[in-house]
C-alpha cells in the first residue's frame, strides 16, 4: 500500500517480555506468520498475514517489562512537526522523533486524555500491507475519560473533520479524513475500573470472531466483552496473555441498521 494521508493509521506494534510466547498466541489466533528478528533495531519482528505486513512485536526497552500494549502510529508528512503540534495543543511527546534507518521516523505521544500513540514518517517502510482483510488491521478506537479534551487535541494535531454517533447510550465520536473515518472515539463509562487508562483500541479482521475469541481463550487469553453483532460486524473485545488489550471483527458478518452520524 502507499503511504497514507496524513492522520491515517498506518501501523501497529507492542513490546512483549514474551516475545515467543506473543507469537504463538497472535500466531494461531490471526494467523499470523513471523519475520526474522532485526537484532539492530531490538529484535524488532514483523508480522505476516497471508505474506503482507501488518503488525509488528518487540522485546521490551528496559523498564518497561510486563506492560505490553498495542501502539497505533498515525501516518505524518513530518513527524518533528506532528511532535511541535502535540505540545502546542496539550499532549506530551514521550519520545521525540527517531530515524529508523531508512524505514522512516517514528515518534511517541500522549493525547491530554491518557492514551498513548505513535506517528510515523514513513521511509522505504510505509506501513500496512494490507487492511481490513482477516488477520490484518481493520479499525481503532480511543477509550478516554476526557472527550471533550480528546476530540479538541487530534484534530488539531492531524487534519480531521469530526462527526458523532446520534446515539443516546453512548458517548462516540468519529475522526475523518477528507471522506474517509479513521478513527473512532467511545467515553469510558464507569464499567471501566479506575485503573484502567485511557487506550487505542486495535480491532484486527478475522473471517469468524467465534471461532477467534475460542482459540484465544483456550491459549490463556481473556474475552472482555462480545461476540455481539452490529451493523459493522460481528466483534469481540480480548486481552492476550501478557495483558495487552485488542478486538477482533467479522466484517462480513452483520446486523442491524447503521446508526446516524452527524457533522460537528
Amino acid at each position: 500500500m502507499a503511504v497514507q494521508p496524513e492522520g491515517t493509521p498506518c501501523w501497529v506494534d507492542a513490546m512483549f517480555s514474551d516475545v515467543e510466547g506473543a507469537k504463538a498466541f497472535y500466531g494461531d489466533v490471526l494467523g499470523w506468520t513471523f519475520g526474522e528478528a532485526s537484532s539492530e533495531y531490538g529484535n524488532y519482528t514483523q508480522a505476516y498475514a497471508d505474506g503482507k505486513a501488518v503488525a509488528a512485536v518487540v522485546p521490551p526497552m528496559p523498564g518497561q517489562e510486563g506492560q505490553s500494549q498495542w501502539c497505533l502510529y498515525f501516518a505524518s508528512p513530518d513527524a518533528a512537526a506532528t511532535a511541535a503540534k502535540i505540545r502546542e495543543h496539550g499532549g506530551e511527546v514521550l519520545m521525540e522523533p527517531m530515524a529508523v534507518g531508512d524505514f522512516g521516523t517514528m515518534c511517541l505521544g500522549r493525547d491530554p486524555g491518557g492514551a498513548v500513540f505513535g506517528v510515523w514518517q514513513a521511509g522505504v517502510h510505509e506501513g500496512f500491507e494490507a487492511v481490513g482483510t482477516p488477520g490484518a488491521y481493520a479499525w481503532a478506537e480511543i477509550f478516554t475519560r476526557d472527550p471533550e479534551k480528546v476530540d479538541t487535541f487530534f484534530p488539531a494535531v492531524f487534519p480531521y473533520s469530526r462527526k458523532r454517533m446520534e446515539d443516546d447510550s453512548m458517548d462516540f465520536g468519529m475522526f475523518d479524513v477528507g471522506e474517509n473515518t479513521v478513527l473512532g472515539r467511545m467515553k469510558m463509562t464507569d464499567e471501566f475500573p479506575p485503573e484502567v487508562p485511557s487506550y487505542i483500541n486495535v480491532y484486527f479482521a478475522v473471517a469468524d470472531c467465534d471461532d477467534a475469541v475460542a482459540k484465544a481463550t483456550e491459549l490463556g487469553g481473556t474475552l472482555r466483552f462480545g461476540p455481539v453483532d452490529s451493523p459493522f460486524g460481528r466483534f469481540a473485545a480480548l486481552s492476550d496473555p501478557q495483558g495487552a488489550s485488542f478486538s477482533v471483527i467479522d466484517m462480513s458478518t452483520t446486523e442491524g441498521e447503521m446508526p446516524k452520524i452527524s457533522e460537528v
